[in-house]
């Protein structure tokens, strides 16, 4: 019996907390990721403001846990890109994959402000970094390259990194004033980094 009461605490707690990311998420949309407050977020989710803190201490704890579902979101996105390449290598398909979501979503660069100068060892932090290694994987998976050392640890890193950049001159029209398609860079990564 108290058993069956702590499961269904538990249960209605995460569906709480998936309504408040939901609420989150339509705000994030709307206002932007960058913009978003506790207060316009239990609004949307019809909320009272103290409310929330029971469940994101802080507005960089709710940022973080948006950018962790992203980060879900583009692990299958990239895992489901690689399996099915359609003419291009399991690498470039996955990078595509990363940089039209990525063009899409702002969460993981309002996270960046979120994540604290110095580890820290937030349940919010540690989930996003958990995120964070398991869409790297799927890039050093799809490069055929396991990070089984340091140096393939660093080149999949590397690959994160000239994807997020790529998807962020993308996203603010940079790249088109360069004079490059995302096609071109992603094909050469794809050369470059593919075993």
């Amino acid at each position: 019996m108290a058993e069956q009461r702590v499961l269904r605490r538990a249960q209605a707690h995460a569906a709480t907390r998936g309504d408040i990311l939901a609420a989150a998420r339509r705000v994030a949309a709307r206002d932007g990721a960058r913009d978003l407050s506790l207060r316009g977020v239990a609004a949307e989710a019809g909320f009272a403001p103290a409310a929330l803190y029971g469940y994101f201490a802080s507005k960089d704890e709710l940022l973080l846990a948006l950018a962790a579902d992203d980060l879900s979101t583009l692990s299958r996105a990239m895992r489901d890109a690689a399996a099915q390449p359609q003419g291009k290598g399991r690498l470039g398909a996955a990078a595509t994959a990363a940089v039209l979501l990525l063009r899409e979503t702002e969460s993981l660069a309002a996270a960046s402000g979120a994540l604290p100068s110095a580890a820290g060892t937030s349940e919010a932090e540690r989930l996003f970094n958990g995120r964070l290694i398991a869409a790297l994987k799927v890039l050093s998976d799809a490069a055929g390259n396991p990070a089984d050392s340091r140096e393939r640890q660093c080149d999949v890193v590397l690959v994160a990194a000239a994807v997020a950049g790529l998807a962020m001159l993308a996203r603010s029209g940079r790249l088109d004033a360069l004079g490059f398609s995302a096609d071109e860079i992603l094909a050469r990564l794809d050369r470059r980094f593919t075993n």
